[in-house]
């Protein structure tokens, strides 16, 4: 796997009746203009801030951090993808913190609760938690949101039995 800019992140379960959203969408494309665009200048001494480290202890699985609203995947304690953007629970329905074990994946899952799809799901806690595709801009019932491609690098990356610790 690849390593994700931190910068490009930020652009860029749920029991089986649990938490559940619509796929997140990509924005959408940017029209072009009539007016000639203006001279790029890149600045030469400018250079980006480094990106977050987990605030996890997991050495192998994933790390969400529910203050940053980031998340991670990591390898003998190497980051291997992220910090990706994430959007978890609200205060009626908060994503619980604690380290977690993969539970199952369902790759095509519906929740039996609300109808809504939720593409690429890793449950992992109790009440049917799951990272799985939904909007980054509304919360979950619970859950993890991730982009579309994010949630699909976590479910190829996140075998049943990976720890996944979610930090306040």
């Amino acid at each position: 796997m690849r390593v994700r800019s931190y910068a490009a992140g930020l652009l860029t379960a749920v029991a089986v009746t649990g938490c559940s959203a619509q796929a997140a969408t990509e924005p959408p494309p940017v029209q072009a203009s009539s007016r000639p665009a203006a001279p790029s200048v890149t600045p030469s001494s400018t250079t980006l801030p480094p990106p977050p480290s987990p605030p996890c202890s997991v050495k192998t699985g994933a790390c969400a951090s529910l203050s940053l609203r980031l998340a991670w995947l990591l390898k003998d304690g190497a980051v291997v993808y992220g910090p990706v953007p994430m959007e978890p629970g609200d205060a009626t329905q908060p994503t619980p913190a604690g380290t977690f074990r993969v539970a199952w994946k369902d790759k095509v899952h519906t929740s039996s609760e609300y109808g809504d799809p939720m593409p690429n799901s890793v449950f992992f806690a109790a009440g049917g938690i799951a990272f799985h595709a939904g909007p980054l801009d509304r919360p979950s019932h619970g859950c993890i949101h991730l982009t579309d491609t994010d949630s699909a690098v976590f479910f190829d990356g996140l075998p049943v039995g990976a720890e996944i610790e979610v930090t306040h």
